[in-house]
C-alpha cells in the first residue's frame, strides 16, 4: 500500500497520462543496464549489451523495458493493494528468474530520472516525491514472495 494524499495521487496519475509507455521504459530499463552492469546477467538472451549505446538501441531491451512501465502503468490503478496486483510477478521474478529484489528499487531510481527528463518542469519536487512512494512501493510489492 502507498499512501498518497489526494494531491499526490492527482499528481501521479495527471503526469501518468503524459508518459510515453514504450519510450520511458525502454529508455528506463536500458538506463538501469547500463548505470548497473551486473544487472545485465538478467538479459544475456538479449544479444549485444556490450556498450551504453547498444544497450540503449537494442530492440529487445526497449520491448521489454515498455512491458515493464505497462505493467507499472496498470499498478498505478491499484495503489491500494499493490502486493495483489504484483502477486504474480513477484513469484515469477523469486521462483523462476531469482532476480535480487533490490534491481527493483534501481529500476524504480531509473524510472524516476527518465520522468524528470521527459516532463521537465512539470515534474515538480511534489510530483517527484511523490513518484518517489510510488516506486517504493512497487519494489516493495515486487519483493514481497522473497520474505
Amino acid at each position: 500500500m502507498v499512501h498518497l494524499t489526494a494531491d499526490e495521487t492527482a499528481l501521479v496519475t495527471g503526469l501518468w497520462a503524459k508518459v510515453n509507455v514504450k519510450e520511458y521504459g525502454g529508455e528506463a530499463l536500458g538506463r538501469l543496464l547500463v548505470v548497473y552492469p551486473w544487472t545485465q546477467r538478467f538479459f544475456e538472451h538479449f544479444g549485444d549489451l556490450s556498450s551504453a549505446s547498444a544497450v540503449m538501441h537494442n530492440p529487445k531491451v526497449k520491448a521489454h523495458g515498455e512491458k515493464v512501465l505497462a505493467s507499472f502503468g496498470d499498478g498505478l490503478k491499484h495503489l491500494d493493494d499493490l502486493k495483489s496486483a504484483f502477486a504474480e510477478l513477484s513469484a515469477l521474478h523469486c521462483e523462476k528468474l531469482h532476480v535480487d529484489p533490490q534491481n527493483f528499487k534501481l529500476l524504480g531510481n531509473m524510472l524516476v530520472c527518465v520522468l524528470s527528463r521527459h516532463l521537465g518542469k512539470e515534474f515538480s519536487p511534489q510530483a517527484q516525491a511523490a513518484y518517489e512512494k510510488v516506486v517504493a512501493g512497487v519494489a516493495n510489492a515486487l519483493a514481497h514472495k522473497y520474505h
